[in-house]
């Protein structure tokens, strides 16, 4: 099958040979024509359908496994497929993580071609389900359905949803009763809650109109304590629906569910989807403690956390040990948000400045590092370009080690300019984003040689990596 005959629609038989970015599965054909087919493996031989053609590629969806791979898992969940949550879960594990490994490996040599003396394999996450310790539900008038409901013919509430969003539907709600990244009592309180607001016939909130009350559920678990904080979100209360709905949840809800340590209401007139607004603790502290690397941090409701708790413990420790012996040195933690890593190396180092261009995480850090009595550390409000422009870095203590983890666009070239300039001994590059990581150390490649790569699964299932990088000044 020669590309240049390829219609739209058309369908033909693939072998799968590889996974790139973002997880999708490759094929070529004898010609090399590449083909990008969703939901498939390694080793599989399929039939899919043209769905799409570009000059160099063309994009397909699967019809039939024809012959399964070796490395093919049966999926767990009942949604997979439909979920955007979960893309490798017909994937064993071991291929994930390996997948995984390659994907930093094809970052560096093909997109940043960057020379790197050591790239490790991939730290496998313990558990690879049930590691969530935040999963945010909403409620959706416009449900979506299965295949399977479809086929069944199945008797459902079309106007009615309480779930995840379908991948590109901001409208459409999948109706979750279970997901295996969650905790067991999570799944329980959120079927608890459908099952309440279908009793009571309470309006959901429409993205198109903006009318009705019900919006999120967010169901928030301390790996450290135990503790479970249960957030309700809604619009103001209007209709007596409504009221019922906040009765239940404050009284009955905490009834049968003693393992909720607090719960919490929380009201917006926003038009925005994404959980959030003014929070009314109805039960319990308003809060959850939580600890990494022996480092207890207070959990609002709305604030930032590591979702993966125990994954996070050792991506920082990665970073620290990169880092090396901090017992005289003096580090600055750029993208710093709540003082994860802050706090940590503070335990260790002489002196430690965190940088972070959010207020709120700023103050959250600091509140941290006062819980805990940590006093060798100072965090500061800054856009990272700006405070290039201002020259603020200038005005900190010369740092022995700089520990970036910025956003997934990467830096900014000005702050690789100035950290070039500044030239600290030692640079802890933690990313979430191989590729934009791959491309900042080609530019630090003029002063810095990469002695070291440790990629981190912090998220099993899905094609997400995070990676730390050591650069050492040369």
């Amino acid at each position: 099958m020669y590309h240049t005959t390829l219609k739209k629609t058309m369908s033909l038989e693939l072998r799968i040979e590889s996974i790139g970015f973002e997880g999708k599965a490759i094929a070529r054909t004898e010609d090399g024509f590449v083909y990008f087919v969703d939901g498939g493996v390694p080793g599989d031989r399929v039939l899919v359908e043209v769905r799409k053609k570009k000059k160099n590629y063309a994009e397909a969806r699967l019809l039939e496994i024809l012959e399964s791979s070796h490395v093919r898992e049966t999926p767990r969940c009942r949604y997979f497929g439909t979920c955007g949550g979960c893309k490798w879960q017909h994937l064993r594990y071991a291929e994930q993580c390996a997948w995984k490994t390659q994907n930093v490996r094809d970052a560096f040599e093909r997109l940043g071609k960057v020379p790197y003396k050591l790239l490790h394999d991939t730290l496998p996450a313990e558990p690879q389900f049930f590691y969530r310790n935040k999963m945010e539900f909403s409620f959706g008038d416009s449900r979506w359905l299965t295949k399977e409901e479809i086929a069944a013919g199945a008797d459902v509430r079309k106007d009615f949803a309480l779930g995840l969003h379908i991948p590109g539907r901001f409208d459409k709600v999948l109706d979750v009763e279970e997901c295996f990244l969650q905790s067991e009592i999570s799944n329980r309180i959120l079927n608890s809650v459908r099952k309440a607001a279908l009793e009571r016939g309470v309006s959901i909130f429409q993205t198109r109109s903006h009318e009705g009350f019900l919006r999120n559920l967010v169901i928030r678990n301390s790996t450290a304590t135990g503790e479970i904080m249960v957030i309700l979100v809604t619009s103001p209360v209007k209709e007596e629906a409504d009221k019922s709905m906040i009765t239940w949840f404050e009284q009955d809800c905490i009834a049968a569910f003693p393992e909720i340590s607090t719960a919490i209401h929380a009201v917006t007139t926003s038009k925005a989807t994404v959980a959030g607004g003014e929070p009314r603790t109805v039960y319990g502290s308003g809060f959850m403690t939580e600890t990494l690397l022996g480092v207890r941090y207070r959990v609002s409701p709305f604030s930032f956390f590591q979702t993966n708790t125990r994954q996070a413990e050792r991506l920082f420790r990665v970073a620290l040990d990169y880092a090396g012996d901090l017992s005289q040195k003096t580090v600055w933690d750029l993208y710093c948000g709540t003082g994860s890593i802050t706090l940590a190396a503070a335990r260790e180092a002489k002196f430690v400045a965190g940088i972070e261009i959010v207020e709120s995480a700023v103050r959250d850090a600091r509140a941290n590092a006062l819980a805990n009595g940590i006093t060798n550390v100072e965090f500061y409000i800054e856009d990272m370009q700006k405070a290039v422009q201002k020259q603020i870095l200038s005005r900190l203590p010369s740092p022995d080690v700089v520990i970036v983890d910025p956003p997934r666009a990467g830096l900014h070239p000005d702050v690789v300019a100035n950290l070039l300039a500044l030239a600290p001994p030692r640079i802890v590059y933690v990313s979430c984003n191989p590729a934009t990581q791959a491309r900042d150390c080609a530019l630090f490649a003029e002063k810095y040689s990469i002695d070291a790569i440790q990629p981190v699964d912090m998220f099993p299932h899905t094609y997400h990596i995070e990676s730390v990088a050591l650069l050492n000044l040369v």
